[in-house]
């Protein structure tokens, strides 16, 4: 029984040793940045400004990936691109407007929202709030109606505290949850 213990124990300890090192490992693994020494501005500002400016802009070899995380060549022709601007005067709009007229609107991170693209800004959170109205919708269906404000204050006046209602509540939501899952689970 001891020597059982003490296993359980030292299987513990190196669980625990295990994911703290995990842990410190994502902490410490922080983005690479692909920005050359060569391309870096003098000024200070300007360099923040262009390094702002090149998080908002799309390589358009990665596609998912900013200029300034790209390592491929074309990133670095728009990383400079974007240096030489700032250092003609351009202020961060105006490198915008020129990349967007020269490449598009594909080329910005972020779309800006218009109506040509309204239905790449509407699509997710629409199917979101549907998913979640169809989702609440099977489980009413399914589950029967939750318990009433009047069955809860009947059941607090028949010796219930309202601390074990809370428990019996919370007890029947992860039980429907936990029965509607198990009911519509997708096999592969």
């Amino acid at each position: 029984m001891i020597s059982e213990l003490n296993r359980t124990a030292r299987a513990a300890g190196r669980l625990r040793r295990f994911t703290v090192a995990a842990m410190l490992l994502m902490v410490s693994s922080l983005p690479a940045s692909a920005v050359q020494p060569d391309e870096v501005l003098p000024d200070p500002s300007l360099e923040a400004r262009a390094r702002a400016l090149s998080r908002e802009l799309r390589c358009m070899v990665c596609q998912n990936q900013s200029i300034d995380d790209s390592d491929a060549p074309l990133a670095r022709d728009l990383r400079v691109l974007v240096r030489e601007r700032l250092k003609s005067g351009d202020s961060d709009r105006q490198v915008l407007s020129f990349l967007t007229d020269r490449y598009g609107e594909f080329v910005l991170l972020k779309p800006r929202l218009a109506w040509h693209t309204a239905l790449l800004w509407l699509t997710a959170p629409v199917l979101l709030v549907l998913g979640a109205g169809a989702l609440i919708a099977t489980a009413r269906r399914r589950m029967g109606h939750p318990p009433t404000r009047d069955y809860l204050t009947r059941r607090t006046t028949e010796g219930l505290s309202q601390k074990e209602i809370l428990r019996c509540l919370k007890r029947y939501i992860i039980r429907s949850l936990y029965r509607f899952l198990e009911a519509n689970a997708i096999t592969s």
